[in-house]
């Protein structure tokens, strides 16, 4: 009997071919991009004590790391290695008392993934929820509000998930968020200074459905900040954020991660601005980023994308104004950045969910050491 193989759950993304034995080919379902993207997630029953070898029929959607692996529904995960690859293939001895296992391109990160986070947190009282707005599918677009709600010295606004495939932006969150609320000298002073509005999902649809994100038709949510916005969340983000800022909005964040390899891509940096102004502000919070991190992912400010270089150009934004093109036009803003965080591998270290939000503790203190000499 051939193993049962779908992907009928949040964040789910895959088509199967056909199944030949223990040879199954499948390739990522691209409903609504422009062009190629890479992100897929599937699950895997009726298989346990088969050794099984899945073969991608489009282009190589496989990273560094080889795919990520779950063995308890999702919750957590692990990489298999680059060992278990060859080209577009890999394979995986499934447990004989395994029920199920999943595959993925990265570690997905889904509203139920934010859910369990928050639930550890509900009861702190620098922490609160709103809904932003509700999106065309009906689902709620959570907005978080981390820090003093009441008489802040400085406004922060954070995104994450623009382009919806970007889970591991989502792990560095918790990291940020968890820093921002803990019971140390850095917590505490996000609690008296600072008040954060978070976005965990620009692209909530995107991330429950499971679709790329990257260059959705008709328009991509990190292009949707200039006209008549076509996403609910966009369009509420900027008739909300100007009359939030109270003047002191000084920071806007937007955490992504980058293509799945090479050049750029296996290193954290920040997306330089065409703003010179703006510019010399991404250099010197990445100069304290690089002073204060203690966590496994090393970054270095050396590896930030200045504009003009690579991909980081004016021909790239012609599609529509990026959520860092709107934000450094607020009133009272003095950076605005996007941090790119990959999948797999940072400088030869291993990025995992548990790397991810060590760097996110770390932004979280370089952003207050940033914050306290402005």
């Amino acid at each position: 009997m051939d193993p049962v193989i779908d992907c009928n759950f949040p964040g789910g993304n895959i088509i199967v071919e056909r199944s030949e034995g223990d040879d199954i080919y499948i390739h990522q379902d691209l409903r609504d991009t422009e062009g190629d993207w890479f992100y897929w997630y599937f699950r895997v029953r009726g298989a346990s004590g088969r050794t099984l070898r899945f073969h991608f029929t489009g282009s190589n959607v496989i990273g560094v790391r080889g795919p990520a692996v779950s063995l308890n529904r999702g919750r957590t995960w692990s990489w298999l290695g680059a060992d278990a690859v060859i080209d577009a293939s890999f394979k995986y001895t499934v447990p004989a008392s395994a029920k199920e296992v999943r595959f993925s391109f990265g570690m997905p990160y889904v509203a139920s993934d934010l859910k369990r986070f928050l639930r550890r947190h509900q009861e702190h009282p620098s922490l609160a929820f709103s809904s932003l707005c509700t999106t065309h599918k009906g689902r709620e677009v959570e907005q978080l509000h981390v820090g003093n709600r009441q008489t802040p010295d400085h406004r922060v606004l954070i995104t994450a998930r623009h382009h919806c495939c970007e889970m591991m932006a989502s792990y560095a969150l918790e990291g940020l968020v968890a820093a921002a609320l803990a019971n140390t000298e850095t917590g505490a002073w996000f609690q008296e200074h600072v008040a954060c509005r978070i976005i965990p999902f620009a692209d909530k649809d995107g991330v429950e459905d499971g679709d790329q994100g990257k260059n959705r038709k008709p328009r991509d949510h990190n292009r949707d900040y200039d006209g008549e916005s076509v996403h609910a969340s966009t369009r509420a983000l900027r008739e909300q954020a100007p009359r939030w800022s109270d003047g002191i909005l000084k920071v806007a964040l937007d955490l992504h991660c980058p293509w799945i390899r090479g050049r750029h891509n296996e290193v954290i940096y920040l997306v330089g601005s065409p703003s010179q102004s703006i510019w010399q502000q991404q250099c010197r919070l990445s100069n304290i980023l690089e002073t204060v991190q203690t966590g496994p992912i090393v970054f270095s400010a050396a590896d930030n994308l200045p504009f003009g270089v690579d991909w980081n150009t004016e021909a790239n934004f012609q599609a529509g104004k990026s959520f860092t093109g709107w934000a450094r036009e607020l009133p009272g803003i003095v950076l605005a950045t996007s941090i790119e965080i990959p999948y797999a591998n940072a400088g030869g270290r291993e990025v995992n969910a548990k790397t991810a939000r060590a760097f996110g503790r770390d932004l979280a203190e370089a952003l207050r050491q940033y914050l306290e000499t402005l």
